[in-house]
């Protein structure tokens, strides 16, 4: 039996009109059941629907909260992530606007876990909305990076659940 055998009939809550609806009480359980079946590439598609959502905040906003949530290591992944989307030539006077230049040593391309929990949420927010503006497809690699993290996804709240499970459910019919 496979994952989408498996989860068909609680899919099936969130095709079309459940989508649109508040979401379930149950969103938050009905997550961890997809997140534990389904393969990574999958909720990160549901990720990127709900980032991409106009039912959900500016993606910005969304990631801080995941941000917020996250430990050194993610954050400095996160960062990371973001900082490799931007053209190079583009990245000095980001990195000097976002408050991150002192952060970065001469040379060094990279933060590490230390440096990144010194790094303000603002700044992500900042940092993601350039990267977003100048690199869509930014969204696909962060969505991929937190599919590796489910239980930081649920911290975004029921209506990107919703939506995210929605895009699950959309797959899952398609196969």
């Amino acid at each position: 039996m496979t994952w989408t055998d498996e989860l068909g009939n609680l899919l099936r809550k969130y095709t079309s009109g459940g989508a649109a609806a508040a979401p379930a009480p149950d969103v938050h359980a009905h997550f961890d059941q997809v997140a534990q079946a389904a393969p990574a590439s999958v909720i990160a598609e549901g990720l990127t629907a709900a980032f991409n959502s106009d039912k959900t905040p500016a993606f910005g906003q969304m990631l801080t909260t995941l941000f917020n949530n996250s430990n050194g290591e993610q954050k400095a992944g996160v960062i990371n992530q973001l900082l490799s989307s931007v053209p190079p030539g583009a990245l000095t006077q980001i990195l000097s606007g976002a408050g991150l230049a002192g952060l970065m040593g001469a040379g060094q391309a990279r933060l590490t876990a230390d440096q990144a929990q010194k790094v303000s949420p603002e700044t992500v927010e900042q940092l993601a909305t350039h990267a977003q503006t100048t690199n869509p497809s930014v969204v696909d690699s962060i969505s991929t990076f937190y599919a590796q993290h489910t239980t930081l996804i649920k911290t975004l709240g029921g209506a990107a659940l919703t939506v995210a499970l929605a895009k699950v459910a959309e797959r899952q019919k398609q196969v």
